[in-house]
């Protein structure tokens, strides 16, 4: 869906604007159609005409708390010289990040909406360009893609392109990686857990370097 410079721009710029003001100032377990509403000066009804429910606007109100993310990982991965290398910083990064905001992050990359969720984070890009136009080319398509599980897979499959991983265990490296990661993320969200979040990183990429290591078949030394 293209979204172009207009009075539908506009509104739905007005609706995510509010949105994220309410679960910047409450959090996201309090965000309704009455409060936006509100907050806008519109009805209820008016939400329907831009957005497929409140799902749908919670979730690009989200992805206005992965700017500090996004704004960063160029900087992750500016000295990379490697594929594997740079899969190991973007996970960081995007450990460090989601560990710190774990309910927003978690709201994006797991949740259960329409099938048009494929569309939800080009059409959030679409609405706010600025907000990617600085990435550098090698993580723009990565960023563009539709769930975590496909952007770590694009980082994969050039560790396969590289040789340093074999192709047919992508799928199963990935698998990995998302079970290591979600377990943390669900266990830092379930426990309310607010301790350093460089322990939680620290454990993440220490798991994540332990089964990388087991599939590897070029040399690479990870635990530096």
């Amino acid at each position: 869906m293209k979204i172009k410079n207009s009075k539908k721009h506009a509104m739905m710029v007005c609706f995510i604007d509010a949105t994220a003001k309410i679960i910047e100032e409450e959090g996201i377990d309090y965000v309704t159609i009455r409060k936006v509403a509100s907050l806008t000066g519109y009805n209820s009804a008016t939400l329907y005409n831009y957005f497929e429910n409140l799902d749908h606007l919670i979730f690009l109100s989200c992805m206005r708390f992965t700017k500090p993310y996004t704004d960063n990982l160029p900087r992750y991965i500016e000295n990379c010289t490697s594929s594997i290398d740079r899969t190991l910083r973007i996970w960081e990064c995007f450990c460090y990040y989601s560990f710190s905001n774990p309910k927003i992050f978690h709201s994006i990359f797991f949740a259960k909406l329409t099938n048009s969720l494929n569309d939800y984070i080009r059409e959030y890009y679409e609405i706010y360009p600025q907000e990617i136009s600085n990435s550098y080319h090698s993580i723009y398509s990565m960023l563009l893609k539709n769930n975590i599980y496909d952007r770590a897979y694009v980082l994969l499959d050039d560790c396969a392109k590289e040789g340093y991983i074999k192709r047919e265990d992508i799928l199963e490296i990935n698998e990995l990686f998302m079970l290591i990661y979600k377990g943390i993320l669900s266990n830092i969200i379930d426990n309310e857990i607010h301790v350093d979040i460089y322990k939680f990183v620290f454990k993440t990429m220490k798991y994540i370097k332990i089964n990388l290591n087991h599939y590897l078949i070029k040399k690479h030394e990870l635990f530096v």
